[in-house]
């Protein structure tokens, strides 16, 4: 076998002392199959072990960590045998400790009266000295104690069949003879005085002080930023050495009849971002921006205005939405701005192809869902694609979109705010501009937060504001009922709500009904004819009825912050004074906190940091977010400040490459658009 000071990082882990077959499956599920990994497989908190407490000294209820000597230990079980609980009780010389494994019988087996062990837990009860499932650890006498104890100690994440002692020795392997020779992956890049990697490896698992974890992880984080960095502006200077850009800026022929149009005056926020896509439509190489804005705050208007500059330099151009309803709400509203000009538009969805406009007209604006990733949309001259609420699509159906012509330019859109590091991770290859300023005329919108016992009152006052004129929307987070009622849904509820707010119009929207059912609710509820809305947050985006002045959210704790800021969205959007009531049916403090931050804020942008703190970025974004690359040890809530300079070392330095990087997380996204 190869001494362990010899191996190289891409090593399997077969090769390292004590790693037969059998543990190499084990370690795979982990995630570890080479050395490196291993130097990766990041601990998930730490031990000071150099200074244990006394049984005697655990006197108030909280985590602990203890060391002694097993004295009493057995398995009682309850009703029939369905029930148990296995109870070990530990004593070190001055008190006794009790820890208690509720229907894990089997553990038993792995303890003995008479072994050493060190104990860590919350203690739940003190007399006597309890605590229900700690995490334990044989200790044993040999060559290995210094590893294990009278230390700073890794707890790493462990898998059925692994134990703690032993994959700690088998990292501790790995640090002491691999560690040392790991180089920097990109020499001459600044690191703006963080540990090398190699140190970092060696803090990560083994510090000399608590402290040193974290610098240790921020230099970890850098490096999973710098080369996501370089992978982000080297696609851009790829772009720009390769593709030439459409020269689209157009010549205003339909620009000034569209504003002269509107019957509005555009804010200095949308002038100021038309400027700059305007801009990017005459360079010599392919726009690629992103446009974010608060709800409100009139990205549609832009977009439009985008397509009619390149419209008139005689190109076509593509709208994707995210669902058939957001597409129906576009095409209606594109259709009424371009239909004087005589511009047909088109709509494409998976249940619908409509076309309106002048026949014989060389140029078109087709608008529809994934249905343009399929092959039958072919157009001939595209010089424009916009994405709609980019969020809820995956990179590569962007860039799919993209290659339906010969590099268009691209304009990504989206309501929901971006936090900077999301932004950064996301859309680093694109441009930003953002809309913060609201148009006039909006109603204010207030939000309350209200427990399940007063969703009574809170359904009265629905029916007063229906009686005086204006229109609700009540969402719920599903379909149907699938947890046995503990979560509303709106199949469930119609029947309920129709005779709570009889003898009021109530109307059902929701995912799965067809695109003609769909469209048919959205037109009687925009023209008045229901006036309560009862839906999932298939309404989330895009959907604009400004009669439309209450919302009610049921369970609102399923949702994230920014999802119900965009829920929230819907109303405000006419001169009446708006009303959003979350109702919470789990009051714990954490939700109540979380859902007051809506309470005070109104600000999309400081709401979604605020999401991002709580929730995390996975989270925040859901599971269908494919463009977020796996990180092991960034943090997208708090490690800002490192990405700006991640970013900002690499554009100094624009020869580095992709590097040999100990297993690199940063993502493989290397497809132009």
């Amino acid at each position: 076998m190869t001494p362990t000071d010899k191996l190289p990082l891409d090593a399997p882990v077969t090769a390292l002392r004590g790693v037969g077959h059998e543990r190499s499956l084990q370690l795979a599920r982990l995630g570890i199959r080479t050395v490196g990994d291993l130097l990766l497989h990041r601990p998930r908190r730490h031990e000071d072990r150099r200074h244990f407490l006394s049984i005697r000294e655990v006197t108030g209820k909280g985590a602990v960590t203890v060391r002694g000597r097993v004295m009493a230990m057995g398995v009682k079980k309850f009703r029939k045998g369905t029930r148990s609980v296995f109870e070990l009780i530990v004593d070190d010389g001055t008190a006794r400790l009790h820890c208690r494994w509720w229907n894990l019988p089997f553990l038993e087996e792995q303890f003995a009266v008479g072994m050493d062990v060190m104990v860590h837990g919350r203690v739940v009860e003190l007399k006597p000295r309890t605590i229900d499932h700690p995490e334990t650890e044989v200790l044993e006498a040999g060559d290995e104690a210094s590893i294990h104890m009278d230390r700073i100690v890794p707890i790493h994440p462990l898998t059925e069949g692994l134990y703690p002692r032993w994959l700690r020795s088998r990292v501790w392997d790995v640090v002491e003879h691999v560690a040392s020779r790991v180089p920097e992956p990109h020499p001459g890049l600044a690191t703006g005085g963080l540990p090398t990697r190699s140190e970092a490896l060696q803090m990560l698992h083994f510090p000399g002080e608590m402290e040193d974890v974290e610098l240790a992880r921020r230099r970890l984080t850098f490096d999973e930023f710098v080369e996501l960095q370089i992978e982000i502006q080297g696609r851009r200077r790829r772009l720009e050495a390769r593709a030439s850009g459409i020269p689209c800026s157009g010549d205003n022929r339909w620009m000034r009849p569209f504003l002269a149009g509107l019957g509005f005056m555009l804010t200095s926020g949308q002038t100021s971002v038309l400027r700059e896509i305007r801009q990017d439509l005459a360079l010599g190489v392919p726009m690629r921006r992103l446009v974010q804005g608060d709800v409100g705050s009139g990205k549609t208007v832009v977009a439009a205005a985008a397509a009619l500059m390149v419209l008139e330099s005689g190109f076509e151009v593509a709208l994707m939405a995210p669902t058939e309803i957001l597409a129906l709400q576009h095409e209606r509203r594109f259709r009424g701005w371009f239909s004087s000009l005589g511009l047909p538009v088109e709509l494409r969805t998976g249940s619908t192809k409509t076309t309106s406009g002048v026949d014989g007209v060389g140029v078109r604006m087709t608008i529809g869902t994934h249905a343009l990733l399929e092959s039958g949309y072919d157009p001939e001259r595209l010089g424009l694609v916009i994405i709609d609420e980019q969020h809820k699509f995956g990179v590569g159906q962007r860039e799919q979109l993209v290659r339906k012509g010969r590099y268009p330019h691209l304009l990504v859109m989206t309501a929901t705010p971006i936090p900077r590091t999301l932004a950064l991770t996301l859309y680093g290859d694109l441009e930003v501009s953002t809309l913060r300023e609201l148009p006039p005329g909006r109603g204010r919108v207030r939000t309350f937060v209200r427990g399940p016992e007063r969703l009574p009152r809170v359904l009265e006052f629905v029916g007063e504001q229906i009686a005086a004129g204006r229109q609700a929307y009540v969402v719920c987070s599903r379909v149907d009922e699938d947890d046995g009622g503990a979560v509303k849904a709106v199949v469930r509820e119609f029947g309920e709500l129709q005779k709570a707010l009889a003898p009021h119009a109530v109307g059902m929207l929701h995912g799965r009904m067809s695109g003609e059912e769909k469209e048919a609710v959205m037109t009687a509820f925009g023209a008045g004819r229901i006036q309560v809305l009862l839906a999932t947050s298939v309404i989330e985006v895009g959907v604009d009825v400004p009669n439309a002045s209450v919302m009610v959210i049921e369970n609102a704790e399923q949702f994230g912050l920014a999802q119900l800021h965009q829920l929230r969205g819907r109303i405000g959007r006419g001169g009446h004074e708006s009303y959003c009531v979350l109702v919470a049916a789990k009051e714990s403090p954490e939700i109540l906190a979380r859902l007051k931050v809506l309470e005070d804020s109104v600000d999309g942008f400081e709401i979604a940091e605020a999401d991002l703190r709580l929730r995390g970025a996975g989270e925040m974004l859901g599971r269908a977010q494919s463009g977020l690359p796996p990180f092991r040890f960034a943090d997208l809530g708090r490690d800002r400040e490192l990405l700006e300079f991640a970013r900002t070392s690499v554009a100094a330095h624009p020869s580095a490459s992709p590097g040999s990087v100990v297993g690199k997380t940063a993502g493989d996204r290397t497809v132009d658009s």
